[in-house]
């Protein structure tokens, strides 16, 4: 995890892949040029604002990845309305403040068309006033998160607690136990998920043992592991991230928990974080997403879009449904779908369209947005991990209702 961590601008600009045209726009910003010219209509400008440095720089060099390669597909069927697509991509450093900065010179300085990005809540937070209120900008937002989030103009692309927890908290009930303990890191997405998780848990029958916040760089778990074994919890429904997500895991396995038939839950573990331990450590541990890799065995479109990723960018930024590349795969796409239909780009007439848009093929499957909740349906897949690999073990019959806003 440490070497992901301190991932720099130089490895980014390396990874760039198929734009080696990318030019530098200041500290933490790259403008991919739109491939050809248009005398008649300037080229649609699509603003990126990810973490490309920083603790989660693995997961929003992959988002950043995902963007260059679903702008490259569209530009190569001819762009959109006649008009190619330039993307400009800035880091947010996983540092508010400097990512408001780096998000004003996408509205103010590039004038984009369009926002996507921010992986964490308080990201999301801090940047959606400088593009929806003040920057008059349309803004996507890509990953799984605690719900709750309904300002005008804010489309959100990602699970939500209701498609995370409804079906996989009554399976982990039966595959794991009733008793639960909700160990999670202070800030909003643990502390709003906790809420919606404890009445799911309440519902069916299960009960929550303890629920504890620790501070975002806590690496010393032994006091929370102990109350863990004591209380003979049966699953440890986690939302502590890293860099401590992996030392508990860690410790929870040398005391003991996996081997006495305990079972690990975390609704953000993708492909990237099996990587942070050891496969023993975190053997049998649950997740509820979108979209696992393991799909494309019975998947082409999965399969193809996989393929074309690991082309473009081999490495260890993965295309992953925890790190926002799946919701920022579909984000891209259904604004693509409303682009269209709406013939323009303003954010009124794209935001009107956007409202009720649909793809018929994305990762994990089709997607729709629910209209006049501004969030998005889609399909769920619950799966474990087993010698360092994902198994699907449930799926959800339909597209998944966010039952937001």
């Amino acid at each position: 995890m440490s070497d992901r961590s301190q991932l720099s601008r130089r490895r980014f600009l390396s990874n760039l892949a198929f734009a080696s045209g990318a030019v530098a726009t200041g500290v933490g910003g790259w403008v991919i040029p739109a491939p050809w010219a248009n005398a008649a209509e300037a080229p649609i400008k699509v603003g990126i604002a990810t973490d490309l440095t920083g603790p989660i720089a693995y997961a929003g060099n992959a988002d950043a990845n995902v963007a260059k390669m679903v702008i490259k597909e569209i530009n190569a069927g001819g762009g959109l309305l006649g008009r190619p697509l330039e993307l400009f991509i800035e880091d947010t450093a996983s540092n508010e403040s400097v990512a408001v900065g780096n998000v004003r010179k996408l509205i103010q300085r590039d004038k984009v068309d369009m926002v996507l990005g921010g992986i964490t809540s308080s990201m999301r937070n801090a940047i959606k006033d400088p593009i929806v209120a003040r920057g008059k900008t349309l803004y996507i937002y890509p990953q799984l998160y605690e719900g709750k989030e309904c300002t005008p103009y804010l489309f959100c692309t990602g699970p939500t607690p209701a498609q995370q927890c409804d079906e996989f908290i009554p399976w982990l009930i039966k595959n794991g136990g009733k008793k639960f303990a909700l160990p999670s890191a202070n800030y909003v997405w643990p502390h709003t998920l906790n809420v919606y998780a404890r009445k799911v848990i309440e519902a069916n029958g299960g009960e929550v043992v303890f629920e504890e916040y620790y501070p975002l760089d806590q690496v010393d778990f032994s006091s929370t592991v102990n109350r863990i074994i004591s209380n003979k919890v049966d699953v440890v429904f986690n939302t502590v991230i890293p860099p401590g997500v992996g030392p508990f895991f860690k410790q929870l396995y040398e005391a003991g928990f996996l081997k006495n038939g305990g079972r690990l839950a975390c609704v953000y573990y993708d492909e990237n974080t099996l990587n942070i331990n050891q496969a023993a450590e975190i053997e049998g541990l649950a997740s509820c997403l979108d979209y696992f890799k393991v799909l494309t065995k019975e998947n082409p479109f999965d399969a193809k879009i996989q393929a074309a990723y690991e082309k473009d960018f081999p490495g260890n930024f993965l295309f992953a449904a925890g790190s926002a590349a799946t919701g920022t795969y579909r984000g891209l796409k259904l604004w693509e779908a409303a682009v269209k239909e709406a013939g323009k780009v303003d954010r009124d007439s794209v935001a009107a369209a956007l409202d009720h848009a649909k793809i018929a093929e994305g990762p994990g499957g089709p997607a729709e947005m629910v209209p006049g909740k501004r969030h998005c349906k889609m399909k769920m897949y619950t799966a474990v991990a087993k010698g360092g690999n994902y198994e699907i073990v449930g799926r959800s019959d339909g597209l998944v209702d966010p039952k937001e806003c």
